[in-house]
Formats: structure tokens, C-alpha cells, sequence
């Protein structure tokens, strides 16, 4: 096929595109549909030029020129209503790229491309537009009469001489659009200029060539097809960029990445070609071994390049930087964002997948997840390709957590770092300020709820982020929040389920306490009539009495969950000496320290000495009879603590996060229900106080409860103290 036939072809099949994609797009606004008009100049001076190319004795020269001519005349129209439209006195305005601000303060604006409107525009540019169209009417009429003319040597002069202003003409409109254009206006219209400098410079070229030889070069003329396919992108990106012609043109980043990147291998394979061709011919005996070396470099370098992630990572953003008036793909990366937060099939929790999602919009190789744990501080629950941070937990009320809550703010924290007076009353805690990993903090709101943040990792391509990252980040957190709550919906709702089964059970158990009951009560009322030793059935009668009590209080906790008394101001001091009191009979013996003072708090006496007896009990089990279990009790300003360290066999921090606490889940087998831990962190918490746990395998537990101080009750009357109850 021959070469100009291919080029005209390509160039046909390239503006039928554009004009496709801009006719679809066009919202009826006049310069939209001056540059539908250039295209459609541009397709059929293609067809007319290829078929002039197939079919030399059907189509003419003066058909030919006429068609350059038509493109000509459009592209002129649509160069003058560009710089009429620039700005009037109370006209639109060419809107310029907003700039990265810091934080999350957004700028915008709009700048005019040139200073003027239809009003102001200088007489040089007027005689300069009007003229180029004037010469275009001219030498079409010149065109059309050339069957009829004499035949001269000067015919085809004039044509050439007539093109080559036409030509110049455009490249001087070209050239005051972009001189007069801002710094922020060109780069909506750059591409623009570039299409059209490509066009018409190489047509100058060719014209001016034909004019000193006085025959155009046919092999420049053949070239041309291609000249015009390679900048019709260019164009699209410029229409692309330019809202107020009206032309919605959508251009697909995944396309334009693999087209360059494409195009950007095959050129790079071509000119390492090339050069191997050169050492091979001019290399003398080493020729042949330098250009099997100098390809196969060239080769491996693509092939690294295919596989480097960070490579490609930042070849990406050069793309999005530099073609684009956004910088994401908002529809490829919300259904990547989607997928993996809903991606049923991964191995992956919730939490990491949450993470991973996140990190993946900015390049990041890694980050972790805090949440809430029901307590006063946000804790890590997942981390992906991250270690495990240095803080165990963050205050929800802290100066952070309270930051984030009131501002939903993307903290980029090297940013925060250099500059902490743009960000007022946040004040970073030292394990984060410290801590060279975290790259960025992305917080998890749900309306005006902060249920967590992530933390990210520095990115692989980006070195910082603007406006759009912190807004795609923000709406993506905002997202996972309400996936995140789903989850913790589920999982309340799951339990609560969970203990209703386990009421109906107890029903079962209530109603053989009461035969027990009623047994009990029968060999009491027995032992008192026939009793032959008065001192042992008084002893009797007490315990069996003791043991009724001590039923029905079982049974009323497991009809109601409650155990039917009001909190009332209990000496926890006692109340651990009592817990270590009834432990005695088990090994190994703990151990209880404490300075005498007493430590009032609000609480049900027997349920928060259930909760000692549990815990005790749990780390006696736990350690071997040689070990140790202590107790300490002290108290500062505003809580009492209780601590219950053992040096039994310890607990993975998985185990913690994912067991410890959780309802039914038990390490006992039959002998256990998995309730113990999680009503006794739960009742902790209903007062005001919280129950943490820190243990390594092998090297024992400890548990701290943590409880409000009873303000001003440590002298009062009615003041309960467990030191004042009976002891077994």
C-alpha cells in the first residue's frame, strides 16, 4: 500500500474520532462547534488527500486545495473566536489549574487567557485575523477559477506563495494566544498551541521548500497524514481542559498510561535499534558483539522498567501530572477502592483490607489501622506491611483525637511537622511526631463520629500530596467508616444474639436452682426439729441458709442480668483483701501490696468482687503452683488502680486483640462458657473505669482495672466498707 495513502488514512480514522468524541460532548456553546468544524475540516481534507494520493487522475489539485484551504479557514475561525471569548469586560474566563494549598484549604480561581475581549482587541490582531480569512476566500476563488486560467509556470507560485502566508498567518495567531496567555492559562491551551504549531510549522516547511524549488518534496507531502494523526490527541486534551468551550471530552487514564507507555517502548526500542545499526556499522570488528550488547541493555531496561512498581508508579503520576486537568481516574479508583473493601474471597479481614485500600490510592506500601475499643483510647487493630507501633494507645479525647473529630483534616505529617503553626490546636503525641514511617494520617468519620484513622507509610512515587489527594483520601475514609461501623453493627448484633441463646439457657438452670433450692430448704427445716447436737445443726443450718441466699442471688442475676442492687460507695482496698482472702485455699497464694489508703469508688459491692475473684482466679489457673500471683492497689488524683500480675504462661498479643474479650470464645473446653473476661471488662467500663492487659508468652500477664474515685465520700457515715463484711 502506499506510504501516503496509509498516513491520509490514519489521519482520516484519527479526526473521525475526535470529531465523534467532541459532537458527543458538545453542550450547543459556539466555540465547542467552531472546533467541531476544525475536525471536521481536518477529516475530510484526510479523505480528500488520501484519495488524491490512490487515485491521481480523479481528484484534481484544485480539489485538493480547497480542501486544505476549508481546513485552513476553520481552524482560523476558530483561533479568532478563541481570542475574542478570552475575556470581555463582563465575560467568561479561561479557569486556571488550582495550585496545591497546604492543609485542606482549597484554592480556585480563574485567570483570562488574554488580556481583552471583543471590545479590547488590538488592531494588529483584527487586521491579522480578517486578513488570514480574506486570503483564505481569495486563494479558494483562485483555486476553483485554475481549470479556466492560462496555463503558466506562475499558477502553481501563486498557490504556494498563498499557503505559505496562510501558514504564517496561523502560526502568528497561534503565537499571540500563548504569549498573551498567563502563567496558569497556558496550561489549559498549550496543547492546543503545540497541535497547531506541529501543523502549521510543518506545512510552513514544506510550502517554503516548494517555493525555492518550485515543486513540493513528495515524500514531506506523504508525511503529512501522520503529522496530522500524531497531534489530534493534543487536541483532545486541550478540549479536555477547557470546560467553557462546552465540550465534555473524557479522556480514560488507563488508556493513555498503556498507549504511552506503549508508545513510549516502541520508540525507545526503535532508537536503541538505530543506535545499535550505527555500532554495528561503524564498529569494525567489534561491531557485531557491541550491537548484540547495546539491544539486549535496551531490552532489559524495558523489561525492568515493566516490572518496577516504583517505576511505573511515577511514570503514572508524570502522565496524570501532565495530561490532565485531574489527577485521578475517579472512576477507575472508586470501583478499585470498592472491590477490595467488599472483596469477600480475600484471606484478609475487614480491617486490613481497609488499609490496603487506602494505600493503594497514593502509591503506599504500607499502613495501619487504630480504632476505638469501646474504652477511652483508639488502639492499632491491623496493620499491613507496617511494624507495630511504639504507643499501645492513643486517648480518644486527646489533643489529636479531638483535632481530627472537629476538622476531618488528611494530616500529611512531615508537612505538620515543618510547618505546626498552620494547624492550630493540634498537637502531635510523641510516639507520632517521633515516628519517620508514618507518611500520612487519614481520619475514619462517620458523620461527626471518629470511629479511627489510618496511617500510611511513605508513598513509593508521590513525595507529597495536594488538594485532590486529600480530597479522594477524605471521601475514601468516609466510606471505609461506614463499612467499619457495618462491621461493628455485626458484630453487636451477633452477640446479642448470642446472649439471648444463652437466656434461654438459663431459664433451663433457673429451674433446677429452684429444686435445689427447695431440697436445701427442706433439710434446713428437718435439722431444726431433729438435730441431736444443737451447736453443729446451728453451724448446719447457717451454711445451708448462706447457700439459699447465696442461689437466689444467682437466679435473680440470671432471670434480669442485673444483680438488683444500686451502686453504692465500696472501699476497694478491702474488697481486694477480701478477693485475696477467698483465694487463699488455691495455689499458688497471691499476694497483696498497698499503703492502707483507702480508695472509694461506686460500685455493687459483690459484683466488682466477683470480678477480683475471676481475675485472681484466671492467673492462678494460668500459673504453675511455684509461680507467683500479686496484687497492688494505689490511687492518684482521679482513679483507683488495682493491678493482677502473674508469671503463668502469657498470651500472644493475637490472642488479646482477637479472643480474650470476645463473648463464647474459651480456652477451657467443656468446663468453661467464655463470658468471664468480657463481663468483667464490660462491667469495669459501665463505670466509668476500663480494664487493660498487657502479656508476652512465656513471661506472664498483667491486668490493671482502672476505676473513678468516689469523690468526697471517704469520710462519710454511710461510707461501705468490704473490710466490715463477714470473711469465710
Amino acid at each position: 500500500m502506499d506510504v501516503g495513502v496509509t498516513g491520509y488514512g490514519v489521519a482520516a480514522v484519527a479526526n473521525l474520532l475526535l470529531v465523534a468524541v467532541l459532537a458527543i460532548g458538545w453542550k450547543r456553546r459556539v466555540q465547542g462547534a467552531l472546533l467541531i468544524l476544525a475536525a471536521l475540516a481536518g477529516l475530510i481534507w484526510s479523505v480528500v488527500l488520501g484519495l488524491r494520493a490512490a487515485y491521481p487522475e480523479v481528484v484534481g489539485i484544485p480539489v485538493v486545495f480547497l480542501a486544505e484551504l476549508l481546513r485552513d479557514a476553520a481552524w482560523i475561525a476558530f483561533l479568532w473566536g478563541l481570542i475574542r471569548q478570552a475575556r470581555s469586560p463582563d465575560g467568561a474566563e479561561v479557569p486556571s489549574r488550582p495550585g496545591p494549598p497546604r492543609g485542606d484549604r482549597h484554592a480556585t480561581g480563574a485567570v483570562s487567557a488574554l488580556p481583552g475581549g471583543a471590545a479590547g482587541l488590538s488592531p494588529p490582531l483584527r487586521a491579522l485575523g480578517l486578513g488570514a480569512l480574506l486570503l483564505v476566500a481569495l486563494l479558494a476563488c483562485y483555486a476553483a477559477l485554475l481549470p479556466w486560467l492560462p496555463p503558466g509556470g506562475s499558477r502553481g507560485d501563486v498557490l504556494l506563495a498563498g499557503k505559505l502566508l496562510v501558514a504564517l498567518a496561523v502560526l502568528l495567531l497561534v503565537e499571540q494566544i500563548f504569549r498573551n496567555s498567563t502563567t496558569e492559562a497556558r496550561w489549559a491551551v498549550k496543547y492546543l498551541c503545540l497541535a497547531l504549531l506541529g501543523i502549521y510549522g510543518f506545512d510552513f516547511y514544506l510550502y517554503a521548500e516548494g517555493l525555492l524549488f518550485r515543486q513540493i518534496s513528495g515524500g514531506l507531502w506523504a508525511s503529512r497524514g501522520f503529522v496530522s494523526a500524531l497531534v489530534v490527541p493534543l487536541i483532545a486534551v486541550s478540549a479536555a481542559r477547557n470546560p467553557q468551550w462546552s465540550l465534555d471530552v473524557y479522556v480514560s487514564r488507563g488508556m493513555v498510561f498503556h498507549t504511552a507507555t506503549l508508545l513510549g517502548a516502541g520508540g525507545y526500542l526503535l532508537l536503541m535499534a538505530a543506535a545499535g545499526y550505527y555500532l554495528r556499522t561503524f564498529g569494525g570488528e567489534w561491531g557485531t558483539v557491541l550491537q548484540a550488547v547495546f539491544l539486549f541493555a535496551a531490552l532489559l531496561g524495558v523489561l525492568v522498567f515493566w516490572a518496577s512498581g516504583h517505576l511505573r508508579s511515577r511514570f503514572r503520576v508524570f502522565v496524570s501530572k501532565h495530561f490532565f486537568n485531574y489527577k485521578y481516574d475517579y472512576r477507575e479508583e472508586w470501583l478499585r477502592f470498592i472491590h477490595t473493601l467488599s472483596d469477600s474471597r480475600s484471606r484478609e479481614g475487614l480491617p486490613d483490607r481497609v488499609v490496603r485500600a487506602l494505600a493503594d490510592i497514593v502509591e503506599s506500601p504500607g499502613g495501619q489501622l487504630w480504632m476505638r475499643d469501646g474504652g477511652r483510647d483508639f488502639r492499632p487493630v491491623a496493620q499491613w506491611n507496617m511494624a507495630p507501633p511504639t504507643a499501645a494507645g492513643e486517648p480518644r479525647d486527646g489533643a489529636l483525637g479531638g483535632y481530627l473529630a472537629q476538622t476531618g483534616w488528611v494530616l500529611d505529617l512531615p508537612e505538620v511537622r515543618a510547618h505546626p503553626e498552620d494547624y492550630p490546636g493540634l498537637e502531635l503525641p510523641g510516639w507520632l511526631a517521633a515516628d519517620a514511617r508514618v507518611w500520612l494520617l487519614v481520619p475514619l468519620r462517620q458523620e461527626d463520629d471518629l470511629l479511627g484513622f489510618v496511617l500510611l507509610a511513605p508513598s513509593r512515587a508521590l513525595k507529597a500530596i495536594n488538594w485532590e489527594d486529600r480530597d479522594l483520601l477524605k471521601t475514601a475514609g468516609m466510606q471505609a467508616a461506614s463499612h467499619l461501623a457495618q462491621m461493628e453493627a455485626l458484630q453487636a448484633l451477633s452477640e446479642a444474639r448470642q446472649f439471648e441463646a444463652f437466656n434461654r439457657l438459663s431459664a433451663y438452670v433457673v429451674h433446677d436452682l429452684k429444686n435445689i433450692i427447695a431440697q436445701l430448704s427442706l433439710v434446713a427445716s428437718n435439722a431444726r426439729k431433729h438435730g441431736d447436737n444443737p451447736a453443729f445443726l446451728k453451724d448446719a443450718i447457717g451454711t445451708v441458709e448462706n447457700a439459699v441466699e447465696r442461689m437466689n442471688r444467682l437466679m435473680l442475676q440470671l432471670r434480669s442480668g442485673d444483680p438488683g442492687h444500686e451502686a453504692t460507695a465500696v472501699d476497694l482496698t478491702g474488697l481486694a483483701e477480701q478477693a485475696v482472702a477467698d483465694a487463699q485455699g488455691r495455689a499458688p497464694r497471691p499476694q497483696l501490696a498497698h499503703n492502707g489508703e483507702e480508695c472509694p469508688v461506686l460500685a455493687d459491692r459483690e459484683r466488682l468482687r466477683s470480678v477480683l475473684n475471676h481475675l485472681i482466679q484466671n492467673a492462678q489457673e494460668a500459673t504453675a503452683g511455684d509461680g507467683q500471683v500479686d496484687l497492688s492497689l494505689w490511687r492518684d488524683s482521679r482513679n483507683a488502680h488495682v493491678e493482677i500480675t502473674d508469671t503463668g504462661t502469657g498470651m500472644t498479643p493475637e490472642f488479646i486483640r482477637d479472643r480474650l474479650f470476645r463473648p463464647f470464645d474459651t480456652t477451657k473446653g467443656l468446663t468453661g462458657m467464655g463470658i468471664g473476661a468480657f463481663e468483667s471488662r464490660e462491667f469495669i467500663r459501665a463505670l466509668g473505669g476500663d480494664l487493660e492487659v498487657w502479656s508476652e508468652p512465656g513471661q506472664g500477664s498483667r491486668f490493671r482495672i482502672s476505676i473513678p474515685l468516689a469523690v468526697g465520700l471517704e469520710r462519710q457515715q454511710h461510707f461501705t466498707s468490704a473490710s466490715e463484711a463477714p470473711r469465710p
